[in-house]
């Protein structure tokens, strides 16, 4: 069987009477608007499923805070309050009414963006207006660091199949996906900090609430960018693999092209649909993991604004902080379903 050329065709220009002879037609705006009417029809969908997901989501929130030891009128009581006075806090708190009536209250307040009040008085959207941002930063920089590193290993590992560097690369990311990010960070402050004191053990913040030096996001960052790594390797390379078995891919490789050429300009490119769904799951590991690593690194982030909130019992709290991660989640696999369905010709 003849190899395919691998070379691509020059497109050539039709005048519009040649077009018209020939019965080619230019695409006409009522079938543009059809199209965006289509994606934006899709993007609704995907939203209000998720939306739905995360009111789900918090109730689940609200009910095993519910059945917690204790409540937040009790877990803020100052010392020498009275039972009395406990009581009285309680109902200023409206801990004595069903607790799904308060679900109900803080959900219609939701859409205008009132997170409620905290069990201390304070407005949950002030106590998240610093932390929050911090946690996004140390997110995106992983995320991003996640997915240069995934695509590079991946396709370093497709491009020699079979290979010892193979081999290793699928060995290793399996075995950095199944370290859990809490004793990767205690690793990396013996080795980075520890023994050699190049980066501080610590997160020291600055007068405006983040670190106060770029620095002290190395080790949180890589705490939650090698598990990671392993994980979307192993999909970046499995993804590989199966476009190695098509026809067009399997052309490539009879017309003689670079084995290099033929991962990044053939294979890569019908591998995205499953790598970007891959991907976007990671998002909420990544978030869930900085909980943990905020904690260890003393991070300025919700991770010790979540922890803090559990130990008060404060139910709207919790809530604000699994909103805005779940509003940050939700936007990511959005993207990750829309780069799918444009791959696959799903939308225009």
């Amino acid at each position: 069987m003849a190899g395919l050329s691998h070379k691509t065709a020059r497109p050539v220009a039709v005048p519009a009477e040649a077009g018209a002879a020939t019965g080619l037609r230019r695409p006409v705006p009522a079938a543009a608007a059809r199209g965006v009417a289509r994606v934006a029809a899709r993007a609704a969908g995907a939203l209000g499923r998720r939306a739905l997901m995360l009111a789900l989501l918090l109730a689940l929130v609200f009910a095993a805070v519910e059945l917690l030891p204790g409540d937040a009128a009790g877990a803020t009581s100052e010392r020498g309050d009275s039972a009395a006075d406990v009581e009285a806090r309680r109902h200023m708190l409206g801990l004595d009414r069903p607790v799904w009536e308060r679900f109900w209250d803080w959900m219609t307040a939701l859409p205008t963006g009132d997170l409620g009040t905290s069990a201390r008085g304070q407005k949950v959207t002030d106590l998240l207006a610093d932390p929050f941002p911090n946690t996004l930063v140390l997110g995106a920089s992983a995320f991003a660091l996640t997915v240069i590193a995934s695509l590079a290993l991946g396709c370093w590992a497709a491009s020699r199949p079979g290979s010892l560097a193979d081999r290793l690369i699928g060995h290793t990311s399996t075995a950095a996906f199944a370290v859990p990010e809490f004793v990767v960070a205690v690793a990396l402050l013996l080795l980075l900090s520890l023994w050699t004191g190049w980066l501080p053990a610590v997160t020291l913040t600055g007068a405006d609430g983040s670190p106060a030096d770029w620095t002290m996001l190395i080790m949180p960052v890589l705490a939650l960018v090698i598990p990671q790594t392993g994980w979307n390797t192993r999909i970046v390379r499995g993804a590989l693999a199966d476009q190695a078995r098509t026809p067009h891919v399997e052309a490539a490789h009879l017309d003689g092209l670079p084995v290099r050429r033929i991962v990044w300009r053939h294979a890569l490119p019908g591998a995205v649909p499953a790598i970007a769904t891959g991907i976007a799951t990671s998002t909420g590991m990544l978030l869930g993991g900085a909980v943990v690593v905020e904690t260890l690194f003393n991070y300025p982030g919700i991770g010790s604004v979540l922890a803090a909130a559990v130990a008060a019992r404060d139910t709207p709290l919790i809530a604000g902080v699994v909103v805005c991660a779940g509003a940050a989640i939700s936007l990511v696999l959005l993207v990750a379903d829309l780069v799918r369905a444009r791959t696959l010709g799903e939308c225009p």
